[in-house]
């Protein structure tokens, strides 16, 4: 598919994600969890603390690396938060709220997911589609691997080993950009550019690329090439929410000249 089209179908998926009740347009809160039993409901001697709705929803309780939901009047259950993919997800009424894992730390995050009846979604804005911004940057190993302690939004560090980095020219200056991590079929970017803070996004963007191929070359270090297409560029949750813990740019990833392409401000900010 030309990449142009494949451009403006996601940006109607994105517009159909950041719409829709899983929205994180639709979070209204983020607590933080103590060991033992943490009460849930709208009453005041809740720490997690509802907006509205049942004075006592329910108990959760973390107790030796288990997370367990005892919900009022109903049977137990455990819990798996987001540490290693998708969370469990407590659904009641118009609301739903899942766990997310922070390094150890875990937190609830509360969701209303009648959201959009309340609050209109316009849209994103974007920059024109420009082919300039689809580069072919080599692929190169850092040897030894480089270990960063990456900042979050809530302050919070995570130390991140890097053992590649994305390198190619923009007017005739050499940048290396380092991924936040690797799996195995994509890389995940997050930079900063000079366009952040006035048309973009001021904590920076995000960046998806396929990991690069290694079929038939035999020194998987030598000649790769990985495609970073920054109209496909997007803002992170902490765009929309203050209760998403995105990471922040390490310093590497600043990049002294605009980036206009991709995602542009949300105009509700």
């Amino acid at each position: 598919m030309n990449e142009e089209l494949r451009w403006q179908d996601w940006r109607r998926a994105r517009h159909a994600e950041l719409s829709g009740p899983e929205s994180w347009l639709g979070l209204v809160g983020l607590f933080w969890l103590e060991a033992g039993v943490n009460r849930v409901g709208s009453a005041d001697d809740c720490p997690v603390r509802l907006p509205e709705g049942p004075a006592h929803l329910g108990d959760l309780n973390w107790h030796d690396e288990r997370l367990t939901w005892l919900p009022a009047g109903a049977p137990p259950c455990d819990l798996q938060t987001d540490v290693d993919g998708q969370p469990s997800v407590v659904a009641f009424d118009n609301g739903s709220f899942f766990v997310v894992d922070r390094e150890g730390r875990l937190a609830v995050r509360l969701r209303d997911r009648a959201w959009s009846g309340k609050r209109q979604f316009s849209g994103m804005r974007y920059f024109d589609y420009d082919p300039a911004w689809r580069i072919d940057a080599a692929w190169l190993p850092l040897s030894p691997p480089v270990q960063m302690d990456v900042p979050n939004v809530s302050g919070d560090l995570k130390r991140v080993e890097v053992s590649h980095q994305a390198v190619f020219e923009v007017g005739g200056q050499t940048v290396r950009l380092l991924p936040m991590s690797v799996s195995d079929t994509e890389v995940f970017f997050v930079f900063r550019d000079r366009t952040s803070g006035k048309e973009s996004y001021g904590a920076g963007r995000f960046l998806k690329a396929r990991l690069p191929a290694t079929d038939g070359i035999a020194d998987p270090a030598v000649n790769r090439k990985i495609s970073l297409n920054f109209n496909f560029a997007y803002n992170p949750p902490c765009a929309f929410t203050p209760f998403a813990t995105c990471p922040l740019p390490p310093a590497e990833n600043w990049l002294s000249f605009a980036v206009p392409a991709g995602e542009q401000k949300w105009s509700g900010q």
